[in-house]
């Protein structure tokens, strides 16, 4: 289960049963990995779902493909913002979630929670962009669900979507697979989505407009593995960030990450924008970049491949895997200095995805 479900924990770890979930402003971070750890994963328990990757991977008969199984749900307000909305953000959160367990997304359900009172035209408005974002990515929509509740308990929209995918390559990906030495790439600018959510809800205008990266990344994360790139790991960058993804894969892996501040791709009106409104862009939440670690032989003719594909054309090294130490994330800055990159205690930004 992934770190995106809109709660937060009112007490510190360890849970107890007389804690409090909240229904505020979303969770991330350490908070909601307890939650996870402690109380869906205690229930849950399983290899698949301890594997604590962005889809399940299910393994079926002896010579048949695997098949990779994920799951989301989107809550974002408003529903319209710059360069995409709620319908095209529900489809290709789905797929990305598959795309990093190296999956070729092939069919998702869509799950609708409908408030009274809606109105058709935004609806179809919603409907019309998922199919637009599933023609896109190459995935069909193939069953589903609609509830309506009371006016004032659905906030316009909910939407689920859950997706299925062929997984495409033999070796396994996620953090144990990651080694000392590997290096870590980002696959464009950061920052973009969570700072267009920020400008439509609060009517903050830029000289140069800020979109959402929002988009699907299965083609170029494919690519690497079709070209024989030797990926470790691969996490898209959404709820908390490239900083929560970096501190996530060091912890599984049990091996520091440093990176370079001079190497991390944030545009420069998103950094106006994140410097105004008092956000680290390496917290702010995108829905069409991921980071990858791989061989460092293997980096430059990953970034071909991946520069050959407009989503992903500002690819970058942004740092290495260091020595044993899980969870160390060490950012050198631009001044030379260093500090701790943590996984951030709630959540910067709300209900962006």
């Amino acid at each position: 289960m992934e770190s995106e479900i809109e709660m937060t924990l009112a007490c510190p770890a360890p849970l107890a049963d007389n804690s409090r979930i909240l229904m505020a402003h979303g969770a991330g971070g350490r908070q909601m990995q307890r939650l996870i750890e402690d109380l869906f994963g205690t229930a849950f328990r399983n290899p698949i779902l301890d594997a604590r990757h962005d889809s399940a991977l299910l393994s079926l008969a002896a010579g048949q493909n695997r098949l990779a199984f994920s799951t989301d749900s989107y809550v974002v307000q408003p529903l319209f913002f710059a360069g995409s909305d709620i319908g095209a953000l529900a489809v290709n959160g789905t797929v990305n979630d598959l795309a990093m367990g190296g999956a070729r997304p092939l069919w998702l359900s869509a799950g609708f929670i409908l408030e009274e009172g809606l109105s058709m035209a935004t609806l179809r408005r919603v409907v019309d962009s998922m199919r637009a974002a599933a023609d896109l990515a190459g995935v069909q929509i193939v069953t589903g669900d609609t509830k309506v509740v009371e006016r004032g308990k659905g906030d316009q929209i909910f939407i689920n979507t859950a997706g299925i995918g062929v997984v495409q390559h033999g070796a396994p990906l996620g953090p144990r697979q990651v080694e000392e030495g590997d290096s870590v790439l980002v696959s464009g600018d950061l920052g973009r989505h969570g700072m267009a959510i920020m400008m439509a809800r609060e009517g903050l205008g830029f000289e140069s407009a800020i979109e959402s990266d929002c988009a699907p990344v299965a083609a170029p994360a494919l690519a690497l593995l079709e070209a024989g790139i030797a990926v470790h790991c691969m996490r898209d960058l959404t709820r908390g960030g490239l900083a929560s993804a970096l501190v996530e894969v060091s912890e599984g892996s049990g091996l520091s990450v440093e990176i370079a501040e001079e190497s991390i791709p944030v545009d420069e009106s998103v950094q106006s924008a994140c410097e105004l409104l008092g956000f680290d862009p390496l917290y702010v939440a995108n829905e069409g970049r991921f980071a990858i670690w791989l061989p460092a032989a293997d980096v430059e003719r990953a970034l071909e491949i991946l520069r050959s594909y407009p989503v992903s054309a500002g690819s970058r090294a942004i740092g290495r895997v260091g020595a044993p130490g899980a969870g160390d994330v060490l950012l050198r800055t631009a001044i030379g200095s260093t500090r701790f990159v943590e996984m951030i205690s709630g959540e910067q930004l709300p209900r962006i995805c």
